[in-house]
């Protein structure tokens, strides 16, 4: 089993499915379905290798494993390969794509042959971004997501799908152009685009700080960071409810990836010397967005800006360069992503049925969807940080990582954990206990046999993982190790360098 190309199948297995569904002919209903089977039985293959690979996984050392490599263009090579850290991230999006199937199941009515393809082909790119070792290649994947997000959200959304796709599209495209840039220039620096080469190549300090810049500019828009965010509650309102979930479980993910594979290892540092500002960056994101979700009257746009201060702490982890703040920080996308996710699956379940994501239009739900309300607080207490939800141990160890680079930013950082508990509080409260004042909502009924398939696998994840988050930690412990490891040697030497240069 060595020698099969695991990452390789996984990758491009969706775009067999994406082959299946273009050869369906019959009558309209029968394609519908048979499209919707094959997405769905695709997905599951795939979740099926990803889980293969987790089981296979040696975490006793950060090398990349499951490695391909193969001639590809002059001077780029196809180069596939998961640690730790990736290896995670493959998981989430192969476990996500089934669960975005089954929630598109009914709610997506036209063109449903279409959306299956695309959203088999954004699977695709998605898993290939994490797995690939090539910086090209990396680039490719990178920028193909866009695609069928973008067709995702402009074709299956809101009456304002059309601007929120192009928004979508044009800001992560600009920033991603400079990432090209700075691409092409560490290609004319090192003499190479492979990402292991790279890593072990750093450049000289000046051109660090413009490449990291460049970088940034990219990773940023994709998380997003404050002041770039703004794309992001247009896309998830307008965005149907499976690429809601995409979007905030994977998506978001890949600037924080992008970070940890570039950032910190190849500039480490214009890393350091950029540490401060992107503190405050997310100390920002935190606070404000937080206090912009507590009035809002959307509750998709509420949970969307509520991503965004989540992101935030991601990126002071992230920044702090510690092992409890990166540990945490990855261990909080992950946790994210699940949590996330869910929370749009509870807004779609009551859109269905109403027909509007308007606060003021519900109330009451606990009386007729009790077990609805039972799996809302599940996800809305983890989305605060309750302990024993998996929300608790990625902001815990992040707060715990800010504190050992500055006590001031951890207090800034932990008032988000306040506003987040009064936003999500204030939503359940009107949702599920307030005044059943719209007489439509007295006839929703409670979850179906699909809505259990879709929620019950993320309330038993996010509760084991609270509980036994040792799955995760012990995969990325030696990775996230060998990463600070290295920075860290950089970072002395530069500094002796410098050192023995002003002495002189």
């Amino acid at each position: 089993m060595i020698e099969f190309p695991l990452l390789s199948v996984m990758t491009f297995l969706p775009l067999a499915g994406v082959f299946l569904i273009l050869m369906i002919r019959g009558d309209r209903e029968d394609v519908e379905r048979n499209s919707r089977h094959v997405a769905l039985f695709t997905s599951f293959f795939v979740l099926a290798f990803a889980i293969f690979m987790y089981l296979r996984f040696d975490p006793s050392t950060a090398d990349f494993q499951f490695v391909e490599k193969h001639k590809w263009l002059p001077g780029i090579a196809y180069h596939m390969g998961v640690d730790g850290i990736s290896m995670l991230f493959v998981l989430l999006a192969a476990f996500l794509t089934p669960i975005c199937i089954v929630a598109a199941w009914d709610s997506i009515k036209t063109r449903v042959k279409e959306f299956m393809i695309a959203f088999l082909v954004l699977e695709s790119f998605m898993i290939g971004t994490f797995c690939a070792l090539d910086a090209v290649l990396f680039y490719v994947f990178f920028e193909g997501v866009l695609l069928p997000m973008f067709l995702i959200i402009g074709i299956w959304g809101g009456p304002r799908r059309v601007y929120a796709s192009y928004k979508f599209f044009l800001y992560t495209l600009l920033g991603s152009v400079l990432m090209l840039l700075a691409l092409l220039t560490l290609y004319a620096q090192v003499g190479s685009t492979d990402i292991p080469t790279l890593m072990a190549s750093p450049v000289a300090r000046d051109m660090q700080l413009w490449l990291w810049l460049a970088f940034f500019a990219s990773f940023a828009v994709k998380m997003p960071m404050w002041p770039v965010h703004t794309w992001l509650p247009d896309a998830h309102v307008e965005a149907p409810t499976a690429g809601s979930v995409i979007l905030a479980g994977v998506l978001l993910k890949m600037g924080g990836y992008g970070f940890l594979r570039f950032s910190l290892p190849m500039f480490p540092e214009a890393t350091l010397y950029f540490a401060p500002m992107v503190y405050w960056l997310s100390i920002i994101a935190i606070i404000y967005t937080s206090l912009v979700a507590l009035v809002q009257e959307d509750m998709k746009k509420l949970i969307a800006y509520s991503s965004v201060a989540h992101m935030g702490f991601v990126t002071l982890g992230i920044f702090s360069a510690t092992t409890q703040g990166v540990e945490g920080a990855i261990f909080q996308m992950l946790s994210h992503g699940l949590i996330s996710g869910a929370l749009f699956l509870c807004v779609g379940v009551v859109y269905d049925r109403l027909h509007t994501r308007e606060i003021s239009r519900y109330g009451g739900l606990v009386n007729n969807m009790p077990r609805y309300a039972t799996i809302f607080m599940v996800f809305m207490l983890a989305s605060v940080g309750l302990p024993g939800t998996s929300g608790f141990v990625g902001e815990f160890l992040v707060l715990l990582g800010a504190f050992q680079v500055s006590t001031i930013v951890a207090a800034f950082a932990a008032t988000g954990v306040i506003l987040g508990a009064a936003y999500m509080l204030l939503l359940y409260r009107r949702v599920i206990f307030g005044p059943q004042e719209n007489e439509d909502t007295f006839k929703m009924p409670d979850l179906n046999a699909r809505e259990y398939g879709m929620l019950v696998p993320l309330v038993i994840l996010v509760l084991w993982l609270g509980i036994n988050p040792a799955p995760i930690m012990d995969k990325i412990s030696v990775s996230v190790d060998h990463l600070l490891t290295n920075y860290n040697a950089h970072i002395e030497s530069a500094q002796a360098i410098q050192a023995e240069g002003g002495g002189k």
